[in-house]
């Protein structure tokens, strides 16, 4: 098992914690565990090599877990939490352990009306409580108005770079504009500048990787390192991408699903040109929060899980063409926001729905 000295500090987290709840799944019984309870709209989870875990609150608080130890991080950036926007995800990068830095995302106020997503790099203290150094290394051209569709997942790539996900803004047009950083997948390095070998370098903003999204909630590697993202539709047509360099994923030229209105999005579902989705939902589950599976369940590994917010279940996907073979339902997987694997091997999960963060793992695994 990778990192026996995590899991065993991980262990600790939820051994004491309540009788754990059962849940039928196509691999049999599985346990339910609550980990960390009494949070606030938590958005995102990150875990560091001595068994603490970091989670963001959405109205600006980071805080610090471990065992029975538990505080707020002080030293966070201005955050303009408004709708959808606020304190976002967290990165643990590989290298923490030598650095002890992490990475934030967060809605950043750009100028009187306007705000965007900015990615936050500090250095934690050996105890946990504070960050120092901090800077923002690189916030969007100014985007729109509104607590709309900031995207904001953030995934460090096997070079080292980070992949971040901006939406749209609510501004649909501007996701076709390689000059806005709207409704784009970004690469930058960890000082923030344009990663090297970005494909529109002199064509449009040198940090962007894909265009055409909507805003994509989820994102994670597979095995072999490709970066995949899940993305809210309007009314049907969350999506699924395998996400390739300089790639226009449609939006809003094609898209399945309807506006809310009922009216028709842009040209219909296809257009040459254009990347189609390797699976989408009609209706829509509101994804948020993705990860693949390598842990001990042998019927899980190499598939994906993504949330949602909407039906409260985790998605399990699987197989060429891509589809969704199980949904995870229970009293605990209320409005799922965000999904990793955890040292251990289990699938570890935050609900926004009971403000709780949970692990699942086959009975007497811990």
């Amino acid at each position: 098992m990778k990192y026996a000295f995590i899991v065993a500090g991980l262990s600790a987290l939820f051994v004491q914690a309540a009788k754990a709840d059962r849940v039928s799944t196509a691999s049999g019984m599985l346990d339910i565990f609550p980990v960390v309870e009494d949070l606030d709209t938590p958005w995102a989870f990150g875990f560091l090599p001595d068994a603490a875990i970091l989670i963001t609150e959405r109205d600006g608080r980071l805080l610090w877990i471990k065992g029975d130890q538990r505080h707020k991080v002080s030293g966070l950036p201005k955050v303009e939490a408004d709708g959808q926007g606020g304190l976002l995800d967290v990165l643990v990068p590989r290298d923490f352990a030598a650095t002890r830095e992490i990475f934030l995302t967060y809605s950043k106020k750009q100028g009187v009306f306007w705000a965007g997503t900015a990615v936050f790099r500090a250095t934690l203290s050996k105890d946990g409580r504070r960050l120092t150094r901090g800077r923002t290394i690189f916030e969007i051209k100014r985007g729109s108005r509104g607590g709309r569709h900031f995207g904001s997942r953030l995934i460090e790539a096997r070079d080292g770079t980070l992949f971040v996900t901006i939406g749209d803004r609510g501004d649909r047009p501007e996701a076709q504009n390689l000059n806005s950083h709207n409704g784009s997948v970004l690469r930058i390095t960890k000082d923030g500048q344009p990663a090297p070998g970005n494909p529109f370098v002199g064509l449009g903003l040198p940090e962007i990787w894909s265009f055409g999204h909507r805003n994509p909630q989820g994102a994670a590697l597979d095995s072999q390192g490709q970066l995949w993202i899940n993305e809210h539709g309007a009314r049907g047509g969350d999506e699924v991408n395998r996400v390739r360099k300089g790639r226009n994923y449609g939006w809003p030229v094609i898209a399945y699903g309807r506006h809310y209105s009922g009216a028709k999005i842009g040209e219909g579902s296809e257009k040459e040109g254009l990347e189609q989705p390797e699976f989408y939902w009609d209706p829509s589950i509101a994804p948020s929060g993705m990860t693949f599976y390598d842990g001990e369940i042998a019927e899980w590994r190499g598939d994906a899980f993504v949330g949602s917010l909407k039906f409260d279940y985790i998605s399990r996907l699987s197989g060429t063409p891509l589809k969704e073979v199980e949904q995870i339902q229970t009293s605990e997987t209320a409005r799922v926001r965000d999904v990793r694997q955890g040292p251990d091997g289990a699938l570890w999960f935050l609900s926004v729905g009971n403000d709780a963060l949970y692990r699942i793992a086959p009975t007497n695994s811990n």
